[in-house]
């Protein structure tokens, strides 16, 4: 329960209820609670707003009597200076995200849904799980391919990456699993065989997603013979740096693919958000 006087009691216990958060609503039974909880995300952003706001008026007022570690106090109060601009920035940012989870609260409170409907025949059990996601300077070779060689030799590329059933649990296990392909209003969006491609040259990143219950055509992919699969996947989220190696575990098939001469590595980073 909060406090509303210990400061340090109360972030802690915000820090704790977003991470449950986070866990939370990687599926949801009724898809009417999302617009709750969209609700409360926005007065979340209100009072982050305004706390950022008052961490950055504490640097200022107590800036007298701030020192750097050598004790100079001029020094100090240049950095509680620092720390409190610093500390304006995200909070004006915060306002377009406010804006944003407004206009998105008022599109959800005006969804009916009707969860006896039939689901329409080309969504029915369509789902897409994450194979790999990579930024920086990796995702920059990616973008080099694609101006290169085209979207179909990326993606050829990238499903080195993808290790069949263990590739498959270890998106299930930790919910990178989507009913459409997730993409950013900048993204760039390319399919070829059962993989879909989402990529931005501006913000850098490059995603690759299968069909959940497909099976990629080894003809189209450059497949050649059969190869076992490495001792585990890494688990990476969206930042992407890599998380911890999923467990060991008995592959149903016990192998995927490696590629003809040529063609992508078997190896690669893994699943990613």
């Amino acid at each position: 329960m909060p406090t509303f006087d210990d400061p340090l009691a109360d972030a802690a216990e915000a820090s704790a209820a977003l991470r449950g958060l986070a866990h939370s609503t990687r599926t949801f039974e009724n898809p009417a609670d999302t617009y709750p909880v969209i609700g409360d995300l926005l007065a979340g952003v209100r009072s982050l707003r305004q706390v950022l706001e008052q961490l950055a008026a504490a640097h200022i007022r107590s800036r007298g009597i701030a020192h750097d570690d050598a004790g100079n106090q001029s020094a100090g109060a240049t950095l509680a200076l620092a720390a409190a601009d610093e500390l304006h920035q995200p909070g004006t940012l915060l306002d377009t995200v406010e804006w944003r989870l407004d206009a998105a609260s008022q599109h959800s409170g005006r969804i009916a849904w009707r969860p006896d409907s039939p689901v329409p025949a080309a969504e029915a059990g369509r789902t897409w799980i994450s194979v790999v996601f990579l930024e920086g300077s990796e995702a920059d070779e990616v973008s080099d391919l694609i101006t290169r060689k085209g979207t179909d030799a990326a993606i050829a590329h990238l499903a080195g990456h993808d290790y069949g059933e263990e590739t498959t649990q270890a998106a299930l296990e930790n919910g990178y699993v989507y009913d459409e392909p997730p993409r950013g209003p900048r993204d760039k969006v390319a399919t070829h065989d059962v993989y879909t491609l989402t990529y931005s040259p501006f913000l850098g990143h490059v995603s690759l997603l299968r069909e959940h219950a497909a099976l990629p055509d080894p003809a189209l992919l450059g497949i050649n013979t059969p190869t076992p699969a490495p001792e585990h996947v890494q688990v990476a989220h969206q930042a992407g740096r890599t998380l911890a190696p999923a467990a060991r575990r008995e592959r149903p098939g016990g192998e995927w693919f490696t590629r003809q001469p040529g063609g992508a590595s078997a190896q690669g980073r893994g699943l990613a958000l």
